[in-house]
């Protein structure tokens, strides 16, 4: 007579793995892959140089007068752009239409001292620059005396 022993999958999540997950991702198009996330984000950087705070963002592509909207609210700067962009090919038997479309907002807080009458904004070979004027700087913490009564 022989004992039966059961034997179960030690990992079944790496059974799912490689059983249903190919499944999942069957007829992505993965040749563009490096390019998901691009699409999908706004590239900034910030800085500080010569009393100002330099805000740039890469935004090739957009037309800066109908697509870009900057605006000063609650102590922070909003920049709101939409991308959008069609491509058509026809050909002997075919025709192909692809289309993107974003909208993306970043707020970037303003650093103390900020003067938002005098900021301003470029767009040159596809990158926005907005230049934040610091008129007042503030170096570390300021001491407040407590008084006896």
């Amino acid at each position: 007579m022989s004992t039966l022993v059961k034997h179960t999958t030690p990992m079944p999540l790496a059974e799912w793995a490689t059983r249903d997950l190919p499944e999942f991702f069957r007829g992505w198009d993965w040749t563009d892959v490096g390019t998901w996330f691009d699409r999908d984000s706004l590239r900034l950087e910030e800085f500080r140089e010569d009393g100002a705070m330099i805000v740039r963002a890469e935004i090739p592509g957009i037309d800066p007068d109908k697509d870009v909207e900057i605006t000063v609210s609650e102590g922070a700067l909003c920049l709101r752009v939409e991308r959008r962009s069609e491509t058509e090919d026809s050909g002997k038997g075919f025709y192909r239409s692809e289309f993107h479309y974003g909208q993306f907002t970043r707020r970037i807080p303003l650093p103390a001292g900020t003067t938002e009458k005098q900021i301003s904004a470029s767009y040159t070979d596809g990158i926005l620059e907005i230049k934040l004027p610091i008129t007042q700087t503030h170096n570390g913490a300021t001491k407040i005396e407590v008084l006896r009564k």
